[in-house]
């Protein structure tokens, strides 16, 4: 029978009224319609043409990136695999494919050297040579190593490292440039395919794969004592390069230090460290060649070519709805608020454009790729790169289009 007490208290009247604050209210409203997309999509001519702009740019810019990629990837791809520690090299040399040469007493110098294990000397040239399936002459660098001492962290050069010891024997690049189908299949089978170096017939043995470079066509491996037979005027007491690996226990800038000390007197060699010797490979690339300097033009003239095209359309756009624009500012809103309706819009273009850019370059790498034999494949970094770089490049162009829509005057819209 317990009933709830009663009271006769009433809640306080007011005239107070909330105020409606229109301008507030629309602020609101604009957080969630997002004015910059339906304002893209309502005419789907234009967007399509627009982000065929962006598309274009993109393509542009990941081809010619992907280019530099493979330029510095198939110039330093032996560089990698060496079985070495620290690099042994002439002053002048200026690449792999042009080393010049020194005296091999320096490796036997090196070898006093506390932390030196081996020090052993490698021979390279590029060479002509004659296609057995085609005839045709090629350029194609030659390497001859110790067979006992392996010189490269290859498996397949490795597993036949005893076939080059035979006389007038090498080891053939099946990644090399060129039509070498039927070579390649009679070597996989086991069959003798014979052809021609500096007028000597040489056996080619078996296969390796590295692949071609912007230098050569591509690489043939064979021992020390093959190469000297090959160029007679090759003087075998004069190396290209010195290999020199380390015992187990020292520390590389040490001995590298020392060897430095020990060999001051030496102004015929240079002494690197292997990961140095692959930025030198690259330094010449970049700025001793003007291929390095193409493509970091293309690059930049890619980027120019975005910002005009996605200017081209933000502008067009502006001007269409310069009223609409006009009437925001007549209801008090900032040249902020019409900044970012455009850079809406303007990373709205650089997402959409960037996938149909990003999926037209990977074909065209696969492309390039099957044609050329070059490294040439798509990495999530420069993906992500030329992402940042469209998002840049359109707001740019966003930034300029709403230069008029900023001193524009509402009451001259009307």
């Amino acid at each position: 029978n317990y009933q709830l007490p009663t009271t006769n208290y009433q809640l306080p009247t007011t005239n107070y009224q909330l105020p409606i604050n229109m301008i507030g209210f629309i602020q609101q409203l604009q957080k969630r319609t997002p004015l910059g997309w339906l304002q893209l999509t309502h005419q789907k001519g234009r967007l399509a043409v627009a982000l065929s702009g962006v598309a274009f740019a993109d393509l542009l810019m990941l081809m010619q990136l992907g280019f530099r990629s493979a330029l510095f990837n198939s110039a330093t791809i032996l560089h990698e695999s060496l079985n070495a520690d620290i690099v042994l090299l002439s002053p002048q040399a200026l690449n792999l494919q042009d080393l010049s040469t020194f005296t091999r007493r320096r490796l036997y110098q090196a070898m006093d050297v506390p932390g030196v294990a081996t020090a052993e000397p490698i021979y390279n040239s590029l060479v002509t040579w004659k296609n057995p399936q085609t005839y045709k002459k090629n350029q194609v660098m030659i390497i001859g190593f110790n067979p006992d001492k392996p010189a490269f962290d290859l498996p397949e050069v490795n597993e036949n490292i005893d076939s080059i010891k035979l006389p007038d024997t090498i080891l053939f690049d099946e990644a090399t440039r060129g039509e070498y189908g039927e070579v390649i299949e009679k070597i996989k089978q086991g069959e003798i395919v014979k052809t021609e170096i500096n007028g000597r017939t040489i056996t080619i043995d078996n296969l390796f794969k590295v692949g071609a470079s912007f230098a050569a066509d591509g690489t043939l491996m064979t021992s020390d004592q093959n190469f000297l037979r090959l160029f007679s005027n090759q003087d075998s007491g004069s190396v290209n390069l010195g290999l020199i690996r380390l015992e187990p226990g020292y520390k590389l800038e040490e001995v590298a230090e020392k060897l430095k000390y020990h060999l001051r007197n030496a102004d015929d060699i240079k002494i690197l460290t292997k990961e140095e010797f692959i930025e030198f490979e690259k330094a010449y690339w970049q700025t001793n060649t003007p291929i390095g300097f193409i493509f970091a033009l293309g690059t930049m003239m890619g980027f120019i070519v975005g910002v005009i095209i996605v200017y081209q359309v933000l502008s067009t756009d502006v001007n269409a709805h310069i009223k609409e624009y006009a009437t925001f500012k007549a209801m008090g809103y900032k040249n902020f608020f019409l900044l970012s309706v455009v850079f809406e819009e303007a990373i709205i273009l650089a997402i959409l454009g960037f996938l149909p850019g990003a999926a037209i370059s990977t074909g065209l790498y696969a492309l390039t790729r099957n044609a050329t034999n070059l490294p040439l494949y798509m990495t999530v970094a420069r993906a992500v790169q030329v992402q940042v770089l469209t998002i840049i490049m359109c707001i740019i162009s966003g930034a300029v289009a709403t230069r008029k829509v900023q001193s524009a005057d509402p009451a001259d819209m009307f």
